[in-house]
């Protein structure tokens, strides 16, 4: 982990693909923040991170707030370890944020867990502790109510890479032994500098507005389609989010 620099803002795309029961796809440039939660960059308008937009908000630290979250699922965050997360950041004083990753390092380098925090457009938020195998593989149950048409049940297959050259998060839901739907962001990783930073958001200005109005652009698109919208039950977050 030495050598992957942080903070760093990470450029690449974002690709969805459903396959049932409509097929439709898309994919469009983004950027996203690799940050260290106990060192947290702050570039005036453009980039800003606060502890209540991520698992129980509230005003303690992002590191407080995910030691709750993991100590409830009987894992520990230890004082020497490093947590990176990759996550939107605040722009122009607004964010939303679909998934956010946070790794856990421990002193040697040993990765020792991971969390996926998922936030859907209706306000809520659900978190998944999982341990990667070795190439970042893991899989767990789908526990949380994100697309207005898919029901909540299934697992996701993910799989992570954390590299200098790469960050990437590939997720496959799978529902009644049928991968259905597939989504992945890609970036290489760039020290964020001044320079790099303004570079990147002139390319992509506004990000997190177009994340959320591209999520609910495609879903009229497919309701104009007359995919079927389920209906979303209520929610309860895991323990400790």
């Amino acid at each position: 982990m030495s050598a992957l620099s942080v903070p760093a803002i990470v450029p690449g795309s974002v690709a969805h693909t459903r396959r049932l029961p409509r097929r439709h796809r898309f994919r469009y440039r983004t950027y996203q923040w690799l940050v260290d939660i106990d060192d947290l960059p702050a570039v005036r308008l453009l980039a800003s991170f606060r502890p209540a937009d991520h698992l129980n908000g509230g005003e303690r630290s992002l590191r407080e707030n995910l030691a709750t979250f993991i100590a409830a699922q009987d894992e520990v965050l230890e004082s020497g370890d490093q947590v990176l997360m990759l996550a939107n950041a605040r722009c122009f004083g607004y964010v939303f944020d679909p998934l956010s990753v946070f790794w856990c390092f421990a002193p040697d380098g040993r990765l020792r867990w991971i969390v996926l925090e998922v936030h859907n457009t209706y306000g809520e938020r659900h978190a998944y502790l999982a341990h990667p195998s070795a190439d970042g593989r893991f899989t767990v149950e789908k526990a949380f109510y994100v697309s207005p048409f898919f029901t909540v049940d299934g697992e996701y297959e993910v799989v992570l890479a954390l590299t200098p050259e790469q960050v990437a998060v590939a997720i496959n839901l799978h529902q009644h032994g049928t991968r259905v739907f597939s989504a992945a962001f890609t970036g290489r990783p760039r020290p964020a500098t001044r320079r790099t930073v303004l570079a990147v958001v002139a390319r992509t200005p506004f990000v997190t507005f177009q994340v959320s109005f591209l999520i609910r652009l495609h879903g009229i698109a497919l309701w104009l389609r007359r995919l079927p919208v389920v209906h979303r039950p209520p929610h309860t977050p895991p323990q400790g989010a």
